[in-house]
Protein backbone atom coordinates (compact mmCIF):
# COMPACT_ATOMS: atom_id res chain seq x y z
CA UNK A 1 0.00 0.00 0.00
CA UNK A 2 1.82 3.48 -1.00
CA UNK A 3 1.35 6.35 0.38
CA UNK A 4 -2.54 8.38 0.65
CA UNK A 5 -1.94 11.73 -1.58
CA UNK A 6 -3.72 14.55 0.39
CA UNK A 7 -4.44 17.72 -0.98
CA UNK A 8 -4.56 20.69 1.21
CA UNK A 9 -6.90 23.39 -0.21
CA UNK A 10 -5.83 26.96 1.35
CA UNK A 11 -6.45 30.55 -0.16
CA UNK A 12 -10.21 31.05 -0.83
CA UNK A 13 -11.76 34.11 -2.54
CA UNK A 14 -12.28 35.91 0.72
CA UNK A 15 -10.21 38.81 2.71
CA UNK A 16 -9.34 36.19 4.70
CA UNK A 17 -7.00 34.08 2.05
CA UNK A 18 -4.11 35.07 3.75
CA UNK A 19 -4.55 33.74 6.55
CA UNK A 20 -6.01 30.51 4.98
CA UNK A 21 -2.05 30.21 3.10
CA UNK A 22 -0.66 30.56 6.53
CA UNK A 23 -3.00 27.58 7.79
CA UNK A 24 -2.47 25.94 4.85
CA UNK A 25 0.95 26.05 5.45
CA UNK A 26 1.00 24.92 8.87
CA UNK A 27 -0.88 21.40 7.94
CA UNK A 28 1.44 20.61 5.08
CA UNK A 29 4.44 20.88 7.62
CA UNK A 30 2.84 19.18 10.10
CA UNK A 31 1.05 16.58 8.32
CA UNK A 32 2.73 12.76 8.61
CA UNK A 33 5.53 12.75 5.61
CA UNK A 34 5.31 8.66 6.21
CA UNK A 35 2.07 8.26 5.89
CA UNK A 36 0.95 10.71 2.99
CA UNK A 37 2.25 12.67 0.27
CA UNK A 38 1.51 16.02 0.54
CA UNK A 39 -0.01 18.71 -1.91
CA UNK A 40 -0.73 22.15 -1.39
CA UNK A 41 -3.21 23.63 -3.44
CA UNK A 42 -3.75 27.08 -3.66
CA UNK A 43 -7.09 27.95 -4.44
CA UNK A 44 -7.22 31.50 -5.84
CA UNK A 45 -9.61 33.70 -7.92
CA UNK A 46 -7.01 34.04 -10.39
CA UNK A 47 -6.89 30.54 -10.09
CA UNK A 48 -6.24 27.09 -8.78
CA UNK A 49 -2.83 25.60 -8.48
CA UNK A 50 -1.00 22.44 -7.07
CA UNK A 51 2.59 24.84 -5.76
CA UNK A 52 5.44 22.33 -5.98
CA UNK A 53 8.04 22.73 -3.28
CA UNK A 54 10.74 24.39 -6.26
CA UNK A 55 7.47 27.07 -6.44
CA UNK A 56 6.42 25.63 -9.97
CA UNK A 57 2.25 26.11 -10.55
CA UNK A 58 0.76 23.24 -12.07
CA UNK A 59 -2.77 23.70 -12.98
CA UNK A 60 -5.95 22.01 -11.16
CA UNK A 61 -8.42 20.21 -13.50
CA UNK A 62 -11.77 21.50 -12.19
CA UNK A 63 -13.10 18.12 -13.96
CA UNK A 64 -11.84 16.19 -11.43
CA UNK A 65 -9.28 18.06 -9.15
CA UNK A 66 -6.62 16.51 -10.86
CA UNK A 67 -3.46 17.98 -11.09
CA UNK A 68 0.58 17.16 -12.55
CA UNK A 69 3.47 16.75 -10.14
CA UNK A 70 5.84 16.43 -12.50
CA UNK A 71 4.87 13.94 -15.51
CA UNK A 72 2.24 12.26 -12.96
CA UNK A 73 -1.31 13.12 -12.63
CA UNK A 74 -2.36 12.91 -9.32
CA UNK A 75 -6.33 12.61 -8.32
CA UNK A 76 -6.17 13.32 -4.08
CA UNK A 77 -7.43 10.19 -2.11
CA UNK A 78 -8.80 13.03 0.58
CA UNK A 79 -8.56 17.26 0.57
CA UNK A 80 -7.33 19.00 3.87
CA UNK A 81 -9.49 21.76 3.71
CA UNK A 82 -8.08 25.22 5.29
CA UNK A 83 -10.11 27.72 3.33
CA UNK A 84 -11.33 30.09 5.66
CA UNK A 85 -14.45 32.28 3.87
CA UNK A 86 -15.60 31.65 0.61
CA UNK A 87 -15.54 29.27 -1.43
CA UNK A 88 -14.36 26.52 1.25
CA UNK A 89 -16.42 27.47 4.04
CA UNK A 90 -19.36 28.05 2.65
CA UNK A 91 -20.20 25.05 1.18
CA UNK A 92 -19.09 25.71 -2.49
CA UNK A 93 -16.16 23.40 -2.70
CA UNK A 94 -17.77 20.99 0.30
CA UNK A 95 -20.64 20.43 -2.55
CA UNK A 96 -18.46 20.02 -5.35
CA UNK A 97 -15.86 17.44 -3.80
CA UNK A 98 -19.00 15.74 -2.51
CA UNK A 99 -19.76 15.23 -6.20
CA UNK A 100 -16.80 14.15 -7.05
CA UNK A 101 -16.97 11.62 -4.48
CA UNK A 102 -13.62 12.80 -3.00
CA UNK A 103 -13.55 13.24 0.96
CA UNK A 104 -12.59 16.55 2.57
CA UNK A 105 -12.20 17.13 6.23
CA UNK A 106 -14.01 20.17 6.71
CA UNK A 107 -18.27 19.27 7.58
CA UNK A 108 -20.76 19.02 4.64
CA UNK A 109 -21.75 21.72 2.12
CA UNK A 110 -25.49 22.08 3.91
CA UNK A 111 -24.03 22.59 7.21
CA UNK A 112 -21.37 24.67 6.03
CA UNK A 113 -23.41 26.86 4.31
CA UNK A 114 -26.12 27.46 6.84
CA UNK A 115 -23.33 27.85 9.55
CA UNK A 116 -21.68 30.51 7.34
CA UNK A 117 -24.82 32.71 7.78
CA UNK A 118 -25.32 34.13 10.93
CA UNK A 119 -28.83 34.79 10.39
CA UNK A 120 -29.89 31.35 9.38
CA UNK A 121 -27.62 29.41 12.02
CA UNK A 122 -29.38 31.28 15.16
CA UNK A 123 -32.67 31.01 13.81
CA UNK A 124 -32.15 27.37 13.74
CA UNK A 125 -30.29 27.33 17.10
CA UNK A 126 -32.73 29.61 18.94
CA UNK A 127 -35.15 27.15 17.94
CA UNK A 128 -33.74 24.43 19.88
CA UNK A 129 -33.15 26.65 22.92
CA UNK A 130 -29.51 27.55 22.47
CA UNK A 131 -29.16 31.15 23.76
CA UNK A 132 -28.12 33.87 22.26
CA UNK A 133 -27.89 38.08 22.05
CA UNK A 134 -31.12 39.80 20.61
CA UNK A 135 -30.72 40.13 17.02
CA UNK A 136 -31.89 42.24 14.22
CA UNK A 137 -31.04 41.84 10.58
CA UNK A 138 -31.04 44.43 7.46
CA UNK A 139 -30.65 43.78 3.94
CA UNK A 140 -29.23 46.09 1.42
CA UNK A 141 -31.98 48.52 0.32
CA UNK A 142 -34.03 47.90 2.13
CA UNK A 143 -34.99 50.75 5.23
CA UNK A 144 -32.85 51.29 8.74
CA UNK A 145 -35.00 51.67 11.17
CA UNK A 146 -32.35 53.16 13.90
CA UNK A 147 -34.98 53.53 16.63
CA UNK A 148 -36.26 50.19 15.82
CA UNK A 149 -32.80 48.44 16.21
CA UNK A 150 -32.02 49.88 19.18
CA UNK A 151 -35.62 48.72 20.79
CA UNK A 152 -34.57 45.46 19.72
CA UNK A 153 -30.99 44.89 20.81
CA UNK A 154 -30.24 47.93 23.22
CA UNK A 155 -26.92 50.04 23.79
CA UNK A 156 -23.97 49.07 22.96
CA UNK A 157 -24.06 46.80 20.37
CA UNK A 158 -22.35 45.18 17.12
CA UNK A 159 -23.04 45.96 13.91
CA UNK A 160 -21.60 42.88 11.28
CA UNK A 161 -21.22 41.22 8.34
CA UNK A 162 -23.83 38.33 7.76
CA UNK A 163 -21.28 36.06 6.23
CA UNK A 164 -17.97 37.18 6.53
CA UNK A 165 -15.42 35.27 9.01
CA UNK A 166 -12.43 36.88 10.40
CA UNK A 167 -14.17 40.05 12.25
CA UNK A 168 -14.02 42.26 8.62
CA UNK A 169 -16.73 44.95 8.60
CA UNK A 170 -17.53 44.86 12.54
CA UNK A 171 -17.98 47.53 14.55
CA UNK A 172 -19.69 48.39 18.10
CA UNK A 173 -21.45 51.41 18.35
CA UNK A 174 -21.98 52.76 22.06
CA UNK A 175 -24.02 55.61 20.70
CA UNK A 176 -27.21 56.13 18.15
CA UNK A 177 -25.09 58.48 16.46
CA UNK A 178 -23.09 55.87 15.38
CA UNK A 179 -25.19 53.71 14.07
CA UNK A 180 -25.23 54.95 10.07
CA UNK A 181 -21.37 54.80 10.41
CA UNK A 182 -21.19 51.52 11.27
CA UNK A 183 -24.42 49.82 9.13
CA UNK A 184 -22.46 51.54 5.53
CA UNK A 185 -19.14 49.72 6.83
CA UNK A 186 -20.70 46.16 7.63
CA UNK A 187 -22.55 46.81 4.22
CA UNK A 188 -19.00 46.72 2.33
CA UNK A 189 -18.15 43.47 2.94
CA UNK A 190 -21.88 41.74 2.67
CA UNK A 191 -25.26 42.33 1.44
CA UNK A 192 -26.81 41.22 4.79
CA UNK A 193 -25.84 42.62 8.23
CA UNK A 194 -26.36 41.73 11.27
CA UNK A 195 -27.11 44.27 14.90
CA UNK A 196 -26.76 42.31 18.33
CA UNK A 197 -26.95 43.06 21.84
CA UNK A 198 -23.04 43.06 23.22
CA UNK A 199 -23.39 40.59 25.68
CA UNK A 200 -21.09 41.47 29.24
CA UNK A 201 -18.95 38.46 30.24
CA UNK A 202 -16.28 36.72 29.22
CA UNK A 203 -15.53 35.77 25.65
CA UNK A 204 -14.54 31.65 25.07
CA UNK A 205 -13.80 29.99 22.16
CA UNK A 206 -14.03 26.02 22.14
CA UNK A 207 -12.78 23.37 19.35
CA UNK A 208 -14.71 20.12 18.69
CA UNK A 209 -14.31 17.72 16.65
CA UNK A 210 -15.26 14.11 15.89
CA UNK A 211 -13.13 10.96 16.03
CA UNK A 212 -14.79 8.73 14.09
CA UNK A 213 -18.23 8.38 16.13
CA UNK A 214 -17.03 10.00 18.95
CA UNK A 215 -17.36 14.02 18.99
CA UNK A 216 -14.76 15.37 21.54
CA UNK A 217 -14.77 19.09 23.01
CA UNK A 218 -11.27 20.88 23.55
CA UNK A 219 -10.07 23.04 26.35
CA UNK A 220 -11.38 25.97 26.26
CA UNK A 221 -9.59 29.29 25.19
CA UNK A 222 -10.61 32.82 26.62
CA UNK A 223 -10.46 35.70 24.80
CA UNK A 224 -9.04 39.00 26.68
CA UNK A 225 -9.19 41.84 23.94
CA UNK A 226 -7.23 45.32 24.13
CA UNK A 227 -9.74 46.87 22.01
CA UNK A 228 -12.90 47.61 22.18
CA UNK A 229 -14.06 43.69 21.06
CA UNK A 230 -12.31 40.54 19.40
CA UNK A 231 -11.53 42.63 16.33
CA UNK A 232 -9.17 41.60 13.07
CA UNK A 233 -6.77 43.81 14.82
CA UNK A 234 -6.89 41.90 17.84
CA UNK A 235 -7.05 38.18 16.29
CA UNK A 236 -4.31 38.62 14.04
CA UNK A 237 -1.77 41.70 14.51
CA UNK A 238 -1.25 40.56 18.69
CA UNK A 239 -3.90 42.96 20.26
CA UNK A 240 -5.49 40.38 21.96
CA UNK A 241 -4.55 37.62 24.79
CA UNK A 242 -5.77 34.07 24.44
CA UNK A 243 -5.48 32.19 27.52
CA UNK A 244 -5.71 28.40 27.57
CA UNK A 245 -7.66 27.09 29.50
CA UNK A 246 -9.92 29.58 29.90
CA UNK A 247 -9.83 31.32 33.66
CA UNK A 248 -13.51 29.88 34.58
CA UNK A 249 -14.92 27.47 37.06
CA UNK A 250 -15.13 24.08 36.22
CA UNK A 251 -18.58 23.90 36.09
CA UNK A 252 -18.61 26.94 33.41
CA UNK A 253 -15.98 24.89 31.98
CA UNK A 254 -18.42 22.03 31.73
CA UNK A 255 -21.07 23.73 30.84
CA UNK A 256 -19.54 25.70 27.92
CA UNK A 257 -18.16 22.05 26.43
CA UNK A 258 -21.49 20.65 26.65
CA UNK A 259 -23.32 23.29 24.29
CA UNK A 260 -20.91 23.47 22.15
CA UNK A 261 -21.49 19.57 21.08
CA UNK A 262 -24.78 20.24 21.69
CA UNK A 263 -24.99 22.70 18.96
CA UNK A 264 -21.89 20.45 16.31
CA UNK A 265 -24.60 18.05 16.83
CA UNK A 266 -27.94 19.79 16.48
CA UNK A 267 -25.87 21.16 13.38
CA UNK A 268 -24.69 17.45 11.93
CA UNK A 269 -20.94 18.84 12.11
CA UNK A 270 -18.10 17.25 10.85
CA UNK A 271 -14.38 17.84 11.17
CA UNK A 272 -12.91 20.58 13.48
CA UNK A 273 -15.11 23.79 14.28
CA UNK A 274 -14.72 26.45 16.79
CA UNK A 275 -17.56 27.90 18.67
CA UNK A 276 -17.57 30.97 20.12
CA UNK A 277 -19.59 32.08 23.46
CA UNK A 278 -19.94 34.72 26.35
CA UNK A 279 -20.40 33.49 29.10
CA UNK A 280 -22.59 36.02 30.56
CA UNK A 281 -23.91 35.70 34.69
CA UNK A 282 -22.90 32.08 34.40
CA UNK A 283 -24.70 30.96 31.15
CA UNK A 284 -23.10 30.48 28.08
CA UNK A 285 -24.59 32.38 24.98
CA UNK A 286 -23.61 31.41 21.38
CA UNK A 287 -22.04 33.76 19.30
CA UNK A 288 -21.08 31.97 16.25
CA UNK A 289 -19.83 28.94 14.87
CA UNK A 290 -16.45 28.32 12.55
CA UNK A 291 -16.17 25.43 10.43
CA UNK A 292 -13.02 25.84 9.09
CA UNK A 293 -11.39 27.43 11.73
CA UNK A 294 -7.31 29.11 11.56
CA UNK A 295 -4.68 26.42 12.20
CA UNK A 296 -1.95 28.61 11.92
CA UNK A 297 0.79 29.52 14.78
CA UNK A 298 -1.23 31.53 16.46
CA UNK A 299 -4.34 30.27 16.08
CA UNK A 300 -6.77 28.96 18.76
CA UNK A 301 -7.43 25.25 17.64
CA UNK A 302 -3.00 24.54 17.70
CA UNK A 303 -2.67 25.91 20.91
CA UNK A 304 -6.27 24.01 22.82
CA UNK A 305 -4.82 20.61 20.55
CA UNK A 306 -1.48 21.04 22.39
CA UNK A 307 -3.31 21.99 25.72
CA UNK A 308 -5.37 18.78 25.05
CA UNK A 309 -1.75 16.45 25.06
CA UNK A 310 -1.38 16.32 21.32
CA UNK A 311 1.24 17.04 18.72
CA UNK A 312 -0.28 18.84 15.83
CA UNK A 313 0.72 15.70 13.79
CA UNK A 314 -1.49 13.40 15.92
CA UNK A 315 -4.23 16.02 15.60
CA UNK A 316 -4.42 16.66 12.13
CA UNK A 317 -3.84 12.69 11.52
CA UNK A 318 -7.26 12.11 13.28
CA UNK A 319 -8.98 14.63 11.04
CA UNK A 320 -7.50 12.84 8.26
CA UNK A 321 -7.78 9.81 9.08
CA UNK A 322 -11.73 10.42 9.76
CA UNK A 323 -12.28 10.61 6.03
CA UNK A 324 -10.23 8.51 4.74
Amino acid sequence: MGKKHIAVAMGGYSSEFEISINSGAIVCNALDKSKYEIYPIHILEKGWFFVAANGTKYPVNKADFSFKSGEETICPDAVFNTIHGTPGEDGYLQAYWELLGIPHTSTDYYSAALSFNKRDCLSVLKNFGVRAANSYFVNRGSEVKVEEIILKTGLPCFVKPNRSGSSFGISKVNDISEMEAAIEKAFTEDSEIIIETALVGVEVSVGVYNEGEEIIALPVTEIVTENEFFDYEAKYLGKSQEITPARISEEETEMVQKEAIRIYKLLNMKGITRSEFIIEKGKPFFLEINTNPGLSAESIIPKQAREAGMSLTEFFDILVQNVL
